[in-house]
């Protein structure tokens, strides 16, 4: 399985190394013809005015609304922003997902915390279920998902930090930075 991580600035490395872990084949996104052949794409967390401003410089725009289209796009914490239709501000944007996003919503980054979250969709048939630790790093929170999407993941006090419409995925946290595959292998589900 071939997936691609945009790797325009963030913590892209750390992506690959959970896909690795799960035997996928890795290429580094920066050029449109990077996305040729991929089964999917992540698009990692970073600061998302600059990975907007780098893929509108790269030509990427326009090639990476096409993609998700018809392929599977998981965007973490400044990714989700990316991904989304709207932030309340002025930025490039793909659009591809029906939520609304409010950039760093937690705080500083002496704000950031980390939390166990349920997510029993990861567990597969004969698995136990447990908990997924969920590291939130100036994070942005999902306001609201539009019809075309659906909760994955809230908070105990019902904000929402992951969402799933159809192929597209948009997670609040860094699964990347726990150790723990399962949200990259549910991702390769759905990219399969």
């Amino acid at each position: 399985m071939r997936i691609g991580v945009l790797a325009l600035q963030g913590d892209f490395a750390e992506h690959e190394t959970m896909l690795r872990t799960l035997g996928a084949e890795v290429v580094q996104v920066r050029l449109p013809k990077h996305l040729e052949g991929l089964q999917g794409l992540i698009m990692p967390g970073g600061e998302s005015t600059t990975i907007g401003k780098l893929a509108e410089d790269f030509g990427l725009m326009d090639p990476l609304r096409d993609f998700g289209q018809k392929h599977a796009i998981w965007g973490t914490c400044a990714g989700a922003i990316f991904l989304s239709k709207d932030i309340h501000r002025k930025q490039p944007l793909l659009g591809l997902m029906d939520i609304v996003v409010s950039r760093n919503a937690f705080g500083r980054q002496i704000d950031s915390f980390e939390a166990e979250m349920e997510a029993p969709f990861l567990t597969h048939a004969g698995e136990e279920a447990k908990q997924f630790h969920a590291v939130f790093i100036r994070a942005p929170l999902i306001e609201s998902v539009g019809a075309e999407a659906s909760v994955l993941m809230s908070l105990p006090d019902g904000r929402i930090v992951a969402a799933r419409q159809g192929r597209l995925l948009a997670t609040s946290f860094h699964p990347e930075l726990t150790g723990d595959t399962r949200f990259h292998r549910y991702f390769m589900e759905l990219a399969r």
